[in-house]
């Protein structure tokens, strides 16, 4: 114990510095030889050789299994040649950004603190790529699945009210949301959190071009509410996890508008096709009427992972779904206590990390046009892809390749 008491600090400062630099070093290195690492199998006896009995381990030790064995058991479809699922090695820029959102240590959760502007400026930007006006709100989350849970939240306070903070489901009748039957299992996963149950969601079976069927949305509306059940959400897909659909949107949003429901629109992967070249981003057209977006950032624009946003229309709505202010939070005119835009009135989190950092080094080293052109790439990749599938022998397409995703079979 010294007078200062205990802590955790480096009893070197200078030695650890020299470590942190060849951490960095280690990171950077396999971030360049991403193209050479594929994926393989986690050694057997790797759980016992991370595992912790609470005694301390040197320093160097330390960041050697880090960037050592840990680090060579990253999630292997982060290789160019591995083409199942969505991931991505992630952007270098982005773990300089890690490196100082760590440094700050920010909650962003509330309080008069730069973090906050950022994450604005990140938010104001996606606003910007969707077309939704400059006053709507949102706020950034863990993914897509999170942002699920907020955007239909935000439609049921402003559906039955917000005393349903304080009442719950008692006395609601049922209620009901649409996707098509390609849609994503958030949705569903999002309803049970909420107490509603997954019988509540409705799969609309698609049109022969895999979009959700207005047809048959407005007649599963109709006997839905002839029977009592009150429609909460349409689901718009913006990606289809199976084979990149997009649902014809301008569509859903005149349902949506005429039958007074809310719009919500799942393009976890989609969002970004946005920013690609024609044909390939009339495919979200309509997508600046939606009432609520869900988004990853984590996906098509290789942001690290975890980083996803919810994007709602109506500001008010949203704050009125979250808002709570115990004296702990109370807000003052002046200080760190002060600022008038806490993120703790938009979502369920008071302790968030500043992951908006990362999502702003990349957008702001990168840029819109960058962007594009990757995105666009992956779209024509895809398109060669399913070429080449349709005339080679043995092969065939399972499904017309519609975005970045080549389903092939043999049959």
């Amino acid at each position: 114990m010294t007078d200062e008491g205990h802590h955790l600090d480096p009893t070197d400062w200078d030695d650890f510095s020299e470590q942190m630099h060849g951490l960095l070093d280690a990171c950077l290195a396999r971030m360049e030889a991403a193209r050479s690492l594929p994926w393989r199998p986690v050694p057997d006896d790797f759980a016992d050789s991370v595992a912790l009995d609470g005694a301390p381990q040197a320093l160097d030790a330390v960041f050697a299994r880090m960037t050592g064995p840990i680090m060579a058991q990253a999630t292997g479809n982060t290789h160019p040649r591995f083409w199942g699922w969505v991931h991505g090695s992630g952007l270098p820029v982005s773990v300089g950004a890690e490196l100082v959102a760590a440094t700050m240590n920010a909650n962003t959760g509330g309080r008069w603190q730069g973090a906050t502007d950022v994450e604005r400026a990140v938010l104001s930007y996606l606003h910007d790529v969707a077309g939704m006006a400059p006053e709507a709100s949102g706020i950034l989350t863990g993914g897509t699945s999170q942002a699920t849970i907020l955007a239909l939240t935000t439609a049921r306070a402003r559906l039955f009210g917000t005393d349903i903070r304080r009442t719950g489901l008692a006395g609601l009748p049922p209620v009901r949301v649409y996707i098509a039957e390609g849609g994503h299992s958030c949705v569903a996963k999002a309803l049970e959190i909420m107490g509603h149950g997954s019988d509540s969601l409705t799969r609309i079976p698609p049109t022969a071009d895999q979009c959700m069927d207005p047809a048959a949305l407005q007649r599963a509306i109709t006997a839905d509410r002839a029977r009592g059940i009150t429609p909460l959400a349409i689901v718009g897909t913006a990606g289809s996890v199976g084979i990149g659909a997009f649902d014809d949107l301008d569509a859903l949003a005149d349902i949506a508008r005429h039958l007074s429901i809310w719009l919500h629109v799942d393009a976890a992967f989609g969002f970004w096709i946005r920013l690609a070249e024609a044909p390939w981003r009339d495919l979200a057209r309509g997508l600046h009427r939606a009432d609520s977006i869900a988004l990853d950032l984590h996906k098509w624009i290789g942001v690290p992972y975890a980083c996803g946003a919810c994007l709602i229309a109506d500001a008010a709505a949203h704050r009125a779904a979250f808002t709570a202010r115990p004296d702990y939070l109370a807000s003052a005119a002046e200080g760190l206590a002060g600022g008038d835009h806490w993120f703790c009135d938009y979502g369920m989190d008071l302790s968030r990390g500043f992951a908006a950092l990362k999502a702003w080094a990349a957008i702001a080293t990168h840029g819109s046009a960058a962007f594009s052109r990757a995105i666009t790439d992956n779209c024509r990749q895809a398109a060669l892809m399913g070429e080449l599938a349709r005339t080679t022998p043995g092969m065939d397409l399972a499904t017309p390749v519609i975005s970045n995703v080549c389903c092939i079979f043999t049959p």
